[in-house]
């Protein structure tokens, strides 16, 4: 799948005006993300680009304190996939679950050492938001064995993945609406040689049945967290289901829990990093 790279200068830059223009124009399915000052680089799938949509949003933000200029690129698959293999590092993640590319040798072992080749499909573990995550199923600790878990909108599987090696009922099953992300999935799954503790299914949360999963987890954005928690809720099992959210501003999280309140989840933890919130909601 070829991509759209839009680098937009930010004038003056400051990583909080990156964020909040990366936080704005997710919702307009850019799913990816680079910093590299004065530049913010957003990645989306080409048959998803509006240049017209980008220019309206864009153009909101012309204020005495910024301003924004964009160009834009055609990256291949190939040029991709190149750019993330120069890029990649090693993530460690509570000193417990190294996340590495099949290339890095030498590292020191931890508890859970999880190799993602890295593709075009979102998920590195290098963003907040996904070690929190991962940090957040490691402190589920025994309760996460033999649960039924649903990663949503899986990218690249890291939290499929780890789930299973927390020993998570078998399989595990992961759901994603990108059909590189479920290629990326099940290609890590067998690179981590756990094949046969993964389904990995291309579609949204219309696919989801109901009454299925003790844990849901998405990392996503904040508007599809919105859209489709009611689907994601009524995939949680009647009693006990766990939903872990993440992708969003602290900020957002009101708004999100009075969402997860309409359908009868409370605030069980919560982590902040850098701006970037997790939530653990509880039947």
């Amino acid at each position: 799948m070829d991509y759209i790279s839009v680098h937009i200068r930010i004038e003056p830059f400051s990583e909080e005006r990156a964020e909040i223009v990366e936080a704005e124009i997710a919702d307009l399915g850019f799913d990816s993300f680079t910093v590299e000052e004065p530049l913010l680089n957003a990645f989306i799938p080409l048959e998803r680009f509006s240049e017209p949509n980008l220019k309206t949003l864009l153009s909101g933000f012309d204020t005495a304190e910024f301003r924004l200029s964009h160009t834009v690129e055609l990256v291949k698959e190939q040029n991709w996939n190149a750019a993330w293999e120069s890029d990649f590092e090693p993530v460690v993640v509570d000193g417990q679950v190294t996340v590495r590319a099949p290339y890095h040798k030498g590292l020191p072992r931890t508890r859970l050492n999880i190799v993602i080749d890295p593709q075009m499909s979102f998920g590195s573990g290098h963003h907040q938001t996904t070690t929190m995550m991962v940090e957040q199923l490691l402190a589920e600790g025994k309760a996460l064995k033999g649960k039924a878990v649903l990663d949503m909108g899986c990218g690249t599987g890291i939290l499929a993945i780890t789930a299973a090696k927390l020993g998570a009922a078998v399989p595990v099953h992961a759901v994603d609406i990108d059909p590189t992300c479920v290629r990326s999935t099940k290609a890590n799954a067998r690179r981590n040689r756990i094949p046969h503790k993964l389904v990995t299914v291309l579609g949204d949360a219309s696919v989801l049945i109901r009454g299925q999963y003790d844990y849901v987890l998405a990392n996503i954005n904040r508007n599809i967290l919105l859209a489709d928690m009611g689907s994601y809720v009524r995939a949680l099992k009647p009693q006990g289901g766990c939903l872990l959210l993440s992708g969003f501003f602290a900020a957002d999280i009101p708004m999100l829990l009075e969402a997860a309140a309409r359908f009868g989840l409370a605030e069980t933890a919560r982590r902040t990093r850098d701006e970037w919130a997790l939530l653990v909601l509880r039947k």
